[in-house]
């Protein structure tokens, strides 16, 4: 594709940050591709995304510089006016920036030359019964040792609005939408719908909702399964839930997941990708569903998801399991898959069969 403008978005505490941001706008100046900075700690306030987007000049590319955190700072964006996103590795145990740092400049060429394939991963949005907001008293414990708070969401003006289907917020996550206690003291008590059905009520200090890419994250922390990214569904998960059932709930993508908080509760914060964005009281509900459009990802090949969760969790380093024997090997076969198997998605066989970093998975 033809890059017009790209949108840089730098965790400037990161070693290597300003290199390869210096390379991105080198890159840009050389190729007449506009390239705007887009600080979303800035100011005396965050912005909200298209207010973002404006300030840039509406990039159809935005890079992020940094680790998974600066990534879905950068996807609020992608979404928002359906960009293409690059993110440069730069973070410590990240699964969702896919370049390395030098070579920042050859994924730029790749991306205008129309030599990648994008990956399109799940978004979450919201409907509630009522618009997000933050009590002005919380502002000052929001702000300690962080940077300002994003607005709360806008609700949104082209969907129809009722009673019984609440206000659609004009937001979308990447990694997982949570309901969260305030009180440390006192848990949250919510009823939870699948499919506009009852399943379970809950006592808990959290409950969310996770894509795909999302169940690597907080879901991951909370017990939850890891998800292949490939995959369509939605994770629900309950965090330290004061009940016998407390397994997650995989749900087909068409399934929505509702949130409604019960009349003894204490009060819930929202959070979407990790940042907090208003607070619900008993009576309450969130509905969390597929967002109709997908993120636009930038891959120079075949994703190695596993490859990267082996590494990254270090799943073969547990002493008891090759004390008396060798290892597991990497690649348990050398040979093409039979014509029965050959429609599934299996390691392509080639030039450096068995080795580390080939991308395959």
């Amino acid at each position: 594709m033809a890059i017009e403008r790209v949108g840089l978005v730098v965790h400037g505490g990161r070693e290597g940050a300003e290199q390869a941001a210096r390379e991105v706008r080198d890159w840009c100046a050389e190729n007449a591709v506009g390239c705007s900075d887009i600080d979303v700690w800035s100011g005396h306030g965050r912005r909200s995304a298209q207010e973002e987007l404006d300030a840039a000049g509406d990039p159809d590319l935005i890079v992020t510089l940094g680790g998974d955190g600066t990534f879905l700072r950068g996807a609020r964006l992608a979404a928002r006016n359906d960009a293409l996103i690059l993110g440069v590795d730069l973070g410590r145990v990240g699964f969702l920036t896919e370049v390395p740092a030098p070579e920042v400049r050859a994924a730029l060429d790749a991306v205008q030359g129309d030599l990648v394939q994008p990956e399109n991963r799940m978004l979450l949005t919201l409907r509630a019964s009522r618009p997000l907001e933050i009590p002005q008293e919380m502002e000052t414990l929001l702000r300690y040792g962080r940077g300002p708070s994003l607005p709360p969401p806008r609700v949104r003006d082209d969907c129809a609005s009722g009673d019984e289907w609440g206000v659609a917020l004009n937001v979308t996550a990447l990694n997982d939408v949570v309901l969260e206690k305030l009180s440390r003291d006192r848990q949250i008590s919510v009823g939870v719908y699948v499919a506009g059905r009852l399943l379970a009520s809950y006592s808990a200090d959290a409950l969310l909702v996770a894509t795909p890419t999302g169940s690597t994250a907080y879901s991951f922390a909370a017990g939850g399964p890891v998800v292949s990214p490939r995959a369509e569904a939605l994770v629900f998960t309950a965090v330290a839930p004061h009940m016998t059932f407390d397994r997650s709930v995989v749900t087909a993508p068409d399934e929505p997941v509702g949130l409604r908080i019960l009349e003894r509760s204490g009060r819930a914060a929202v959070s979407i990708d990790g940042q907090m964005r208003g607070v619900l009281d008993p009576g309450d509900w969130l509905g969390v569903y597929a967002a109709p459009r997908r993120l636009r990802a930038v891959r120079l090949g075949p994703m190695d998801f596993y490859g990267r969760l082996r590494e990254r969790m270090r799943l073969t380093d547990a002493p008891a399991a090759v004390a008396d024997g060798v290892a597991a090997p990497l690649w348990p076969v050398s040979t093409s898959p039979p014509g029965d198997l050959a429609h599934l998605a299996l390691p392509v066989l080639g030039a450096g069969q068995g080795g580390e970093g080939d991308g395959r998975s």
